[in-house]
């Protein structure tokens, strides 16, 4: 585990390059960064997490921005993970669409397998059978 002194949260989206390395630190495959460079200057907020100047973590909302967030691609650096700093990437996040939001928006993700307890912690509910998150790749 390491000391988390001068821990920095830095409202900026990740830069293509900090994506990459978080996104296939984590096990989430290869990406086309072409296509992440798009993405990323899609979003409607995002943040990165760094420590002694080295970004370990980020994650981002994508949407419309005002009646439909998605939280997406919140990441840790795996030897940074388990000391709280996906929880202070939630929070950021959930705090910017308080702020940025009416009642009755909708805030969604999707939670990578296992990690349903974490964001049930936050309000986020599995709605099945009477809703069903769904999804497509394209090939």
């Amino acid at each position: 585990m390491t000391e988390l002194m001068n821990l920095e949260i830095v409202e900026r989206l990740p830069s293509v390059e900090e994506h990459l390395m978080l996104w296939t630190s984590v096990g989430w495959g290869e990406v086309n960064t072409k296509m992440t460079a798009a993405s990323l200057a899609g979003s409607v907020y995002g943040l990165t997490v760094r420590h002694e100047g080295q970004t370990i973590g980020m994650g981002r909302i994508v949407g419309d921005g005002h009646m439909y967030f998605y939280i997406q691609d919140i990441a840790v650096l795996p030897e940074y993970q388990g000391q709280g700093i996906g929880q202070m990437i939630v929070e950021a996040l959930l705090g910017y669409i308080q702020s940025h939001s009416e009642s009755g928006a909708f805030v969604g993700l999707f939670a990578s397998h296992g990690n349903d307890t974490f964001y049930e912690r936050y309000g986020f509910r599995n709605h099945a059978p009477g809703m069903t998150g769904m999804f497509k790749v394209v090939e």
